[in-house]
């Protein structure tokens, strides 16, 4: 049970792909005014202040050993239908044979695990069943069920959801969040926490502009007032625009390129 969203489940699932053996590779509740109700509320705070220190001490551990074996982990978040498997897709293709690896997390299904899997590149899927969010435990499972070599890119796509992923750190390098045009531009008004987390903001899908009501321009100024060092790029997974500015920047210093 995860005391800081709610969710819960039996535990996640891995199943690796494409990892050759010896390759180096919240929740509302009621509002009740009784004792037992403001003793609930007082354990469920530091329930959740305990789970999150547990997490952050994991992640500062995952921290360090892709640091000592040159590894960059990006964690890729955004809402479901955003293009964020599209574009992973896409991604590790055209920057083989750069070592890369990624760790797909899902509620459920092996679907973005064989799409990736599809493209040769190494795979874990995690499937965290009720669980909205990946962790720092998880990711760490699965860097081990990879055997991620030195000096590898690992891409970590994290559960749908513009909530929860934002406040578990996972020990990665950097975060980006995609999200699409067809969302609207107030997302980042709606979910700050997510994008004041995030180092790079992609806005997928502009190949679809000219159908949706969308102000870039509008969106850009949204993200930068919330989070005046994050960089936006616009994109199309699809189309391919913009993917020169996403390759470049994982390329620029800080990043194994």
């Amino acid at each position: 049970m995860c005391a800081t969203c709610g969710c819960g489940s039996e535990g996640p699932r891995f199943t690796t792909f494409g990892a050759a053996a010896g390759s180096r590779q919240g929740h509302g509740h009621g509002h009740g005014h009784g004792h037992g109700e403001h003793e609930h509320v007082s354990r469920t705070v530091v329930l959740e202040e305990r789970v999150l220190a547990r997490n952050d001490l994991l992640a500062a551990d995952n921290r360090r050993l892709l640091a000592e074996r040159g590894v960059v982990a990006v964690n890729l978040m955004s809402s479901p239908g955003s293009g964020k498997t599209t574009l992973l897709a896409r991604t590790v293709r055209e920057l083989a044979p750069r070592p890369m690896a990624v760790v797909e997390g899902d509620q459920e299904t092996l679907l973005d695990a064989e799409r990736i899997r599809a493209t040769g590149c190494p795979v874990v899927q995690i499937n965290t069943g009720e669980g909205c969010h990946l962790d720092a435990a998880m990711l760490r499972r699965g860097l081990d069920a990879l055997d991620v070599a030195a000096g590898s890119l690992v891409f970590v796509e994290n559960v749908g959801n513009l909530v929860c992923p934002a406040l578990f750190d996972l020990g990665e390098t950097s975060r980006v969040v995609v999200m699409s045009v067809t969302e609207g531009a107030d997302k980042p008004a709606k979910y700050p926490h997510m994008f004041r987390t995030a180092d790079l903001v992609l806005v997928n899908k502009v190949d679809l502009l000219p159908y949706v009501d969308f102000d870039p321009e509008l969106c850009a100024e949204r993200i930068r007032r919330i989070n005046p060092a994050a960089q936006v790029l616009l994109i199309s997974a699809t189309t391919g625009e913009g993917l020169a500015a996403w390759y470049a920047w994982l390329g620029t210093p800080g990043f194994a390129g």
